[in-house]
């Protein structure tokens, strides 16, 4: 038995070999029919670059894709291109784009924009006549080179002009850290990038470190990005030696990824807080805390992306981006989520069976990560959506913002309340008086978050919103520190 085994490996391997060059040959005569008889030319590159190639990886996954010689070239540059911007946050309406926040030392901090400024036009193309598509498309576009930007200002009847150039912007991973209530903070990590651990480690230490009762980390929307980064933050939180996740591939032993034996991680209770568009590196942190049982998971069930890949350089100067192995957390579960048309080995599908945690409590598989316990966002009602997509309340927000000075511990009195509804009637939305009643702990809010926005900052006005986030107040109920 032990002669006859390599020699039945030998056999299929041969087989496999004979296979592959019979249906390379098919391909060859199929090419060479087209080529010989087809009403038109087609070209080489394009029958095999963009259908015979792209046909048989579309068997795989739809991560899995091969790039002709200028999209690799492409994909390089994009590596290597850094992130720039001219410093501003904007609120994007349909028609309308308005200056929130200027930071400084950026190019239109230093240009003199100001929040409350209207972008009116850029490179002279009308804001106005634009769809929403091609206005965020234009303003991705605007960033990579020099713009001229026409700007309204409250109380100015003539445009302004701004001629900026982008530069490197930098744009923290963890962008947001406050005070929930005594004991407890709140942190949101954005993406996992090469400083995400470090970045939130000294968040956590601005907060109290080890003084710290309770911590929200919200990683709603957050895509991923580098693994080692979701590695650093789960050293922060789990004890040494902990399984992280486990990668198996076909090509290659099963690997352990643990937590390093040096590691120092905090104590505090801990809340997780997921939605569909939290990916990959996300599912990573948001799955070992739930198998270890370190803290409660709430939200949404995550977008199920767990796949490995690497990119490979092929002749002509072309490239292939290819799935190589799949996610496990620490209790098994895998994270890719199985995809339509069985595009992914039955083997590698991500079983929808019940899991058990450190603790013995049962968590679902299936792929993504499903929430401990399922917390969805404020529904948004038909008045909510009126306001929002007319950006009444940031026009009224910088006219108030132009009669009065803000400070941080500024509140929406029942007079400026009204005075925001009679600014409503007059751009004719007119509530009834019950509808009014409903939405009123609403519209302070928002009112609030929009003045505070723009005479504070950006990151004030998000304390105002997260502080009554459904998801956010039920996970400090649920960490007790209401």
């Amino acid at each position: 038995m032990p002669i006859l085994l390599p020699a039945l490996l030998l056999l299929f391997a041969d087989e496999r070999i004979a296979d592959l060059e019979a249906a390379v040959k098919r391909l060859v005569e199929v090419f060479s029919a087209i080529e010989r008889e087809a009403a038109d030319p087609v070209a080489p590159d394009q029958a095999i670059y963009q259908g015979a190639i792209p046909g048989m990886l579309r068997r795989l996954d739809p991560h899995t894709i091969f790039f002709d010689a200028a999209q690799f070239e492409q994909l390089k540059e994009l590596e290597k291109s850094t992130r720039k911007g001219f410093g501003s946050v904007v609120s994007v309406l349909p028609g309308r784009v308005i200056v929130l926040q200027t930071l400084p030392g950026t190019p239109s901090g230093r240009a003199g924009i100001s929040a409350g400024d209207e972008i009116m036009a850029i490179n002279a193309i009308p804001i106005a006549r634009l769809e929403m598509e091609q206005l965020v498309e234009l303003l991705q576009y605007s960033r990579q080179q020099q713009a001229r930007l026409d700007v309204k200002r409250p109380g100015n009847a003539r445009l302004l002009t701004f001629v900026l150039t982008p530069e490197e912007v930098d744009s923290p991973a963890v962008d947001r850290a406050f005070a929930l209530a005594p004991g407890a903070g709140y942190v949101r990590v954005s993406s996992f990038e090469s400083e995400t651990g470090a970045q939130l480690r000294k968040a956590i230490d601005s907060l109290g470190a080890d003084k710290l009762k309770a911590l929200v980390i919200d990683l709603r929307n957050n895509p991923g990005g580098v693994l080692a980064a979701a590695l650093d933050v789960c050293s922060l939180l789990l004890k040494p030696g902990a399984r992280i996740l486990t990668v198996r591939g076909r090509s290659k032993e099963p690997e352990d990824v643990t937590v390093s034996v040096k590691a120092r991680p905090y104590e505090f209770r801990v809340a997780v807080l997921i939605n569909s568009k939290s990916a990959s590196a996300s599912e990573i942190v948001a799955g070992a805390i739930q198998d270890y049982d370190r803290g409660v998971v709430l939200g949404e069930p995550s977008f199920g992306k767990g796949l490995v890949q690497g990119v490979y350089p092929l002749s002509s100067g072309t490239g292939l981006a290819l799935t190589t192995a799949h996610y496990y957390t620490p209790s098994g579960r895998s994270i890719q989520k199985p995809l339509e048309g069985g595009q992914l080995d039955p083997a590698a599908a991500a079983p929808a069976g019940e899991y058990k945690t450190a603790k013995g409590r049962v968590v679902k598989g299936g792929g993504g990560i499903h929430p401990d316990e399922i917390v969805y966002p404020e529904p948004v009602t038909r008045f909510r959506a009126v306001v929002e997509a007319s950006g009444i309340l940031t026009t009224f927000a910088t006219t108030y913002i132009l009669r009065n000075k803000v400070e941080e511990t500024f509140d929406v009195t029942p007079a400026l309340l009204n005075e925001l509804q009679v600014f409503l009637s007059e751009s004719r939305i007119r509530p009834g008086v019950s509808e009014w009643s409903l939405e009123r702990a609403w519209i302070q809010a928002r009112l609030k978050q929009e003045i505070l926005t723009q005479a504070v900052g950006v990151e004030k006005g998000d304390e105002v919103e997260m502080r009554r986030d459904p998801v956010v107040r039920r996970a400090l109920a649920l960490l007790g520190v209401e």
